[in-house]
């Protein structure tokens, strides 16, 4: 045990994957932080495409970059000192205190576990020393036996800093006391002793069907059912890595345009797609119908084209042509229609791709869609920064605002650039106005932003859209449901070590 490290944390493990622990702690995150505490989120491993850029420009997971949000504190690369970016089927991208190592297959990496755990540990003793509570959230399942040996991302840790434990459980799948009874069958006593009682989530209907059998649960387990958290329909928050599926909750929001065909958005759901929540803006618009196409789905019409960011682009890029979406891209831009690339999709869109140290296939160079005159170099060296500038698609030049986390050089031939970042140009827009492309992250979550690129699209609106805002009032609506729903109290004394 790490006797140095703060008592006051509290770690939030799944019975499965998806069983809703980063949106259980991101909403403790702004409970407490509304009740004062000082507080920070901590995952010790993450595996996950989707990334955010931290103010000590390192990457993290962006389920831990919302949980920042909710408690009100900057991100910090301790916050996920390790994140797993899989880059094919066996092997992943890994991120040691937000920057690369290199890429290592998933037998290599266990292999590697013990400098990832030193990693974790430092970490962990460093965010201790600046928050007074820490929440930590475990990765899949406690249950997974397989992986035990050298665990630091669930029971390993949470047994090495002396860390209480909550299981969540997700009723909405069915079978959620076979969930939570086998989990517990599956660890070791000293891992059952250390859960201190139960959150069963998305739970629809009269909760008066089920107390029978919460009652039988704490009467075999003889720990608490500390709440049962409502099914919130439409809840839009960060997705950690899934693609968003649930209903838009702004969908029934009447609107000026409601009486007209909706904008439509369309984007390849590529294999390897990563910071998909650049679009979120998009897809949760209410003036806009948003449509993922997945594998040897038609491709329909649309308005707008988006080509996003890939973790392996030559692998997405091949698959895009085996999927006819060169073809009907250069049909819809003979219709008119416009197009969008961001950091993979950039890339894609140029000459070429040139792999010289052979990152992502034994290729050295691919041919891109040509659609714009430049070519990237993939090179180890990844870009990691925060930003702002000035978007440069219509005469307003509207500020913007993001991040950059990409591994590629792109040289821009004589061209119009998108984006003026500092005294750096960023991204082309193509000299018929059709497309346009860029590295830069976020771009869609500034309000006046959102409106030119739309205008630029050709969609007339003048309806301002704050995506932040949104994040804001989900965040809000979670703490609130989580102070009705569950028992606070004793999660507090969970937390600060004390008996209720």
């Amino acid at each position: 045990m790490l006797n140095d490290i703060s008592p006051s944390c509290l770690m939030v493990q799944g019975c499965t994957s998806d069983a809703g622990k980063s949106t259980l702690v991101a909403g403790l995150c702004r409970v407490l932080a509304k009740r004062n505490f000082s507080v920070a989120p901590f995952k010790p491993q993450n595996m996950a495409l989707n990334s955010a850029v931290t103010e000590d420009c390192g990457e993290i997971g962006r389920a831990q970059a919302l949980q920042a949000q909710a408690a009100g504190v900057p991100l910090s690369v301790h916050m996920n000192p390790v994140l797993l970016k899989p880059n094919t089927d066996t092997g992943a991208q890994v991120i040691l205190q937000g920057h690369s190592i290199g890429n290592l297959e998933a037998l290599d990496y266990h292999q590697y576990k013990p400098k990832a755990a030193k990693a974790v540990f430092d970490s962990f003793q460093i965010l201790s020393k600046q928050y007074p509570y820490i929440l930590v959230e475990g990765a899949g399942s406690p249950a997974e036996v397989n992986l035990r040996k050298g665990d630091i991302a669930n029971m390993g840790f949470a047994e090495q800093v002396d860390c209480p434990v909550i299981l969540i459980a997700d009723i909405d799948k069915g079978g959620v006391f076979a969930h939570i009874i086998g989990t517990l069958e599956c660890l070791s006593e000293s891992e059952r002793n250390r859960i201190k009682g139960f959150v069963i989530n998305r739970f629809r209907g009269d909760i008066a069907l089920l107390q029978d059998g919460l009652d039988w649960l704490e009467a075999k387990t003889q720990k608490p059912v500390l709440g049962v958290l409502p099914y919130l329909h439409g809840l839009h928050l960060d997705a950690e890595d899934a693609i968003a599926r649930s209903e838009n909750p702004l969908q029934n929001i009447p609107t000026p345009q409601s009486q007209h065909p909706k904008f439509k958005v369309i984007m390849p759901l590529l294999p390897h797609i990563s910071n998909h929540t650049d679009f979120e803006a998009l897809r949760i618009h209410p003036e806009i119908d948003f449509q993922y196409i997945t594998h040897n789905q038609t491709i329909p019409p649309a308005d707008l084209i988006l080509l996003p960011g890939s973790k392996n682009v030559l692998f997405d890029l091949q698959w895009l042509k085996d999927q006819g979406w060169q073809t009907a891209i250069n049909q819809h831009l003979r219709y008119g229609g416009k197009l969008i690339g961001i950091c993979g999709g950039l890339q894609m869109l140029g000459q070429q791709i040139h792999d010289p140290f052979k990152m992502e296939s034994e290729k050295l160079s691919a041919l891109g869609l040509g659609l714009l005159d430049y070519e990237t170099t993939l090179n180890p060296q990844k870009t990691l920064t925060t930003c702002e500038g000035q978007l440069l698609l219509t005469k307003n030049k509207v500020k913007v605002k993001g991040y950059e986390i990409h591994a590629g050089t792109t040289e821009y031939t004589d061209q119009k650039p998108a984006l003026l970042i500092g005294s750096n140009i960023d991204g082309m827009i193509s000299a018929d106005n059709q497309i346009f492309s860029t590295y830069l992250h976020g771009l869609f979550d500034e309000p006046q932003a959102l409106i030119e690129i739309l205008l630029w699209a050709g969609f007339k609106t003048q309806q301002a859209f704050d995506i932040n805002e949104i994040k804001e009032q989900q965040l809000e609506r979670l703490a609130n449901t989580y102070e009705e729903h569950l028992d606070m109290d004793t999660i507090l004394h969970i937390l600060q070590g004390t008996t209720p």
